[in-house]
């Protein structure tokens, strides 16, 4: 694993990693945490059954793993999810899969990128970010991940390696909270 992927998340990624290389199931595996990440992020639901420390590991697993198992998931993905809700690990999920994809796209040479905004984007936006952040990048080969957080008001934050531009309102509101008190 890169140098980035560090912590439970990374151990998770990389093992998981290895496992798919060693099964040569790596693009299935990419486009089940892919497509795993984006339905936890659109539905409440799916992200309280991450997120619960009511539910007993036994019962998210059981719940995760029915849910990958009817989406058709690799039975790969599905044994390496239940065994995360069977280890208490479930909550740690989002940050496995950014690991596994950022690692997965160092591997092919891409550069990662994350996009976050305010409101979903419709899909001549997402072009359009997508144009200007791989313009940013100096990279034609860009691995994008896209998520939602409202809090931000509006705007977008966009990181790319270790490099952030953030346009959001909430950061232009608190700069300017901090200066008004700077004033006063």
């Amino acid at each position: 694993m890169s140098s980035g992927a560090t912590g439970l998340a990374g151990r998770y990624a990389g093992a998981l990693y290895a496992l798919a290389v060693e099964s040569k199931k790596i693009d299935a595996i990419h486009a089940d945490l892919t497509a795993l990440a984006g339905l936890v992020a659109e539905h409440q639901e799916l992200k309280k059954l991450v997120d619960s420390p009511i539910l007993s590991r036994h019962e998210q697993q059981s719940a995760v793993t029915a849910i990958l198992e009817k989406a058709g998931a690799d039975a790969l993905t599905v044994k390496f999810v239940g065994t995360l809700a069977a280890n208490g690990r479930l909550s740690a999920l989002l940050r496995v899969i950014r690991a596994f994809l950022e690692e997965h796209a160092r591997r092919r040479g891409q550069i990662s990128a994350e996009v976050i905004s305010a409101v979903p984007l419709d899909d001549s936006r997402k072009a359009s970010v997508e144009k200007t952040v791989a313009r940013l990048a100096g990279s034609d080969k860009l691995s994008l991940s896209m998520r939602v957080d409202p809090s931000l008001i509006g705007g977008l934050v966009v990181r790319i390696g270790s490099r952030m531009i953030d346009t959001s309102i909430k950061t232009k509101l608190s700069r300017l909270e901090t200066a008004m008190k700077g004033v006063a």
